[in-house]
């Protein structure tokens, strides 16, 4: 095989190995209260402030409220951070339970058992960024699902899992 055959066989980077090339067609100014548009309409208590094809899979960002309390689970692709804007949480990570308040911010590695619970009245709102992004589609499929993911007012873990599977999410009794 002749050598200009030998590179012409050779695979090229795939698109998510690939440096991609910077463009200012993905600059926005998203407003106070705005939120990006998605493929399903999300309840009051979530707002995506960033896209995963915003910023070409790195990250998405969205503004959450802790209406229900979110049982044990894992993200075995994603590291999950959250900043708390009011309110206050516990996190329980490896047998400890910490309380955030407003200002304090966690970071919760892909791969660890955590939960999450509301601490307070409202509940608590906080900004959580995922790396990698896809966050938003895992929530965009709980909410097309509608009350299907719920039972007897719990999360309906089995459901979960159904649609958590395709986003590397898994919830634990």
């Amino acid at each position: 095989m002749s050598e200009s055959a030998e590179k012409s066989e050779k695979p090229e980077k795939s698109e998510k190995t690939a440096r991609p090339r910077p463009s200012a067609e993905r600059f926005f100014v998203l407003p106070a209260g705005a939120r990006r548009p998605g493929r399903v309409p999300l309840p009051p208590g979530f707002a995506v402030k960033a896209r995963t094809h915003d910023t070409e899979g790195r990250l998405s960002v969205l503004e959450t409220r802790l209406d229900i309390d979110i049982p044990p689970h894992i993200h075995h692709e994603a590291d999950e951070f959250l900043y708390i804007l009011e309110g206050e949480m516990e996190v329980d990570l490896g047998g400890e339970t910490h309380r955030l308040t407003p200002g304090m911010c966690v970071l919760l590695p892909h791969g660890i058992p955590h939960a999450l619970r509301n601490a307070s009245r409202p509940p608590a709102r906080c900004l959580q960024i995922s790396s990698p992004g896809g966050w938003e589609q895992f929530v965009e499929d709980m909410f097309e699902a509608g009350p299907v993911a719920m039972k007897d007012g719990h999360p309906d873990l089995d459901r979960l899992n159904e649609i958590g599977a395709a986003h590397g999410m898994e919830y634990r009794r």
